[in-house]
């Protein structure tokens, strides 16, 4: 399990640790709140774990993923599934969440 947290942009050398998993396939997960990223690992929850034992909240913590090549960036994640949000899904239903979630996955990976 490669996961790296990302403060401010993300680095080769994260690119790197993040993409051991899938390649060019990264999924990450955003603290909406805090503006962070935690960027690799087998499974989006390995990447949550990390963020809550560092003090984000669970219920601030969207998932999804993004395809180095294609600059495309997906907001599917298991752990999105929150039936208490109200969000029934593992898509980011919410607009402003998932515009939130997309606006720091660009300024981190610099798209």
């Amino acid at each position: 399990m490669s996961v790296v947290i990302i403060k401010d942009r993300v680095t080769q050398k994260d690119i790197r640790k993040a993409s051991e998993e899938y390649g060019v396939y990264i999924k990450v997960v955003v603290d909406i709140e805090k503006n962070l990223l935690a960027a690799g690992g087998e499974w989006h929850a390995d990447a949550e774990k990390i963020l809550v034992e560092k003090g984000s909240k669970q219920k601030n913590l969207w998932g999804g993923g993004i395809d180095l090549n294609a600059k495309n960036i997906e907001t599917v994640a298991l752990i999105n599934l929150r039936p208490n949000q109200g969000n029934n899904s593992q898509e980011i239903l919410d607009a402003e969440i998932r515009e939130k979630f997309i606006k720091i996955v660009k300024e981190k990976f610099r798209l």
